[in-house]
């Protein structure tokens, strides 16, 4: 994988082997990006469900100036770190081993302008899970995303509706191919 932006444009980052992690394809990420660049001027961004760290790296190189990734995997925690070391990010990145579903991985207070929110699709799919990782995302909207922030949710496509998400929330949909992002922030719209 490479970083497609900013400072560290071209680097290549390791991914974890197998099909355990999703990779945003790079088309996908470069739109969010593009999206997300009032934010990311000195932003500071949690990034769960990190995966190989990409989207939070992609963040960094673009100008964030902290990134938080969380992943539940230790070694995919560890690959996380060697990018991080890697790219000489060490001082703008923290990684954290724990579950991006649970409040104690978030740092409570409000302190995030970007989240990005990209759960593995079988969550989405499974009826059981589906509504904790929904009540995650809100009470990481409520908790931990600054007032101006805002929250990329990442799902398959058709998988999620505005109904999914609380009155009172700005909400936007962009689709690409099978992939969609919802970019959510608190307020009306």
């Amino acid at each position: 994988m490479r970083i497609i932006g900013g400072e560290l444009r071209g680097r290549v980052i390791q991914a974890p082997p197998g099909r355990g992690t999703r990779p945003m394809a790079s088309r996908v990420r470069e739109a969010m990006f593009q999206a997300l660049a009032p934010w990311l001027p000195d932003g500071r961004l949690l990034d769960l469900f990190a995966g190989s760290g990409c989207l939070g790296l992609e963040a960094l190189s673009r100008g964030a100036r902290e990134v938080i990734f969380v992943e539940r995997d230790p070694k995919v925690v560890t690959l996380i770190r060697e990018n991080v070391e890697e790219l000489r990010m060490q001082e703008r990145a923290q990684v954290r081993g724990g579950d991006a579903l649970v409040p104690y991985s978030w740092n409570g207070e409000a302190w995030a302008d970007v989240i990005l929110f990209d759960p593995p699709y079988p969550l989405l799919d499974d009826p059981e899970r589906r509504p904790v990782v929904l009540a995650a995302l809100h009470q990481l909207i409520e908790t931990v995303l600054a007032p101006e922030g805002v929250l990329v949710f990442h799902a398959p496509r058709r998988k999620v509706d505005r109904v999914h998400f609380d009155e009172g929330l700005q909400v936007a949909e962009r689709e690409y191919g099978s992939h969609a992002l919802w970019y959510l922030q608190a307020g009306e719209q």
